[in-house]
């Protein structure tokens, strides 16, 4: 049999290639940009298999039209983009890429952190704008790391690999989790499971790795940040939308607290109006994953669950078992 593969961004060559071994057709968006709505129900129908990104809405509709299409591969480890019920009562498998992204995402979490504690971006502005006139005693002071308290919203691989990092800086480790606790961090950092408001009255830096649910919509709004220290720090690497930026504008802008470092937007790519031209925030295009190595073994593992399901087995990465049974 001949199968018909479509590629909604140009990935790294590895996972094409292998892709092109095993389907007669493998086509990539020719745009460097992503699709728009209309363009992805066009480009749906016909495909055996979609690869797709998280900008790439999924949604009833278009998998009730997509009469051929037998899995959606989304190049992330998020896949709040697709209908799930949709897609599993129409027998569409659904996979994601986890656990190859959970150290590039976690050294990002730590990236962001750094650069709004000792206020690495505002300084670069100021050496490149000539403005550096030499060592001052007050100069851009910042927050130190050791010895104070990280707080981890959402236990799960990436949020360990961020908290297990802390260790050189000898800090104390809080953390929430919807599912069990996490005996890792409990046995290797002596961490501690509170409850969010425990979390947040009583961290320094609070970085989130909260999967998007309705649930964890604006987990973090007017409220809970108004709970933080005044001198915390908030690190976003997980879904924009877990934190309401209109509020953190206005944490920020009042010194309500320190600083936050997002990579992820509620709205992305836009920003709230008002984030941009804060000082205390230090803003990325959606990094956490945005290296040579791990981008390439997210581009296998997609063709990877791809060639299994078009082989009628079951992949590796399956987030709707359901469709099996």
């Amino acid at each position: 049999m001949s199968f018909n593969v479509f590629i909604t961004r140009k990935i790294p060559e590895e996972g094409i290639n292998l892709l092109k071994k095993f389907c007669q057709k493998v086509e990539v968006n020719p745009h460097d940009r992503p699709l728009t709505y209309d363009e992805l129900m066009q480009e749906s129908k016909g495909r055996d298999a979609m690869l797709t990104m998280l900008s790439d809405k999924m949604d009833a509709r278009l998998i009730q039209e997509a009469t051929n299409l037998k899995i959606i591969a989304n190049y992330a480890v998020g896949y709040d983009n697709i209908d799930i019920k949709a897609a599993s009562a129409k027998g569409v498998v659904v996979t994601n890429t986890p656990g190859v992204l959970t150290d590039s995402t976690a050294d990002m979490a730590w990236a962001l952190l750094f650069s709004v504690t000792r206020r690495i971006v505002e300084g670069d502005k100021l050496t490149r704008a000539g403005k550096f006139t030499g060592w001052a005693p007050m100069m851009l002071l910042g927050g130190d790391l050791v010895g104070k308290t990280l707080g981890i919203i959402g236990a799960g691989r990436i949020g360990t690999a961020m908290a297990m990092r802390s260790r050189g800086w000898c800090m104390k480790v809080l953390y929430t989790t919807q599912i069990s606790r996490n005996t890792v961090l409990e046995e290797m950092l002596g961490a501690k499971r509170v409850d969010l408001e425990t979390l947040l009255k009583e961290s320094d830096f609070i970085s989130l790795h909260a999967p998007l649910s309705e649930k964890t919509k604006h987990l973090i709004g007017v409220k809970e940040l108004s709970l933080m220290k005044r001198t915390a720090y908030l690190i976003n690497t997980g879904r924009g939308a877990v934190i309401d930026e209109e509020a953190l504008v206005y944490a920020l802008k009042n010194k309500q607290i320190a600083g936050a470092g997002l990579d992820v937007y509620e709205e992305e790519p836009k920003l709230k109006p008002g984030l941009a031209v804060l000082d205390n925030i230090v803003l990325a295009p959606h990094l956490g994953s945005a290296t040579v190595e791990t981008r390439t073994k997210m581009s296998l593992m997609s063709a990877e669950n791809i060639i299994a399901v078009l082989k009628k087995q079951k992949p590796n990465n399956c987030v709707n078992p359901e469709v099996f049974t």
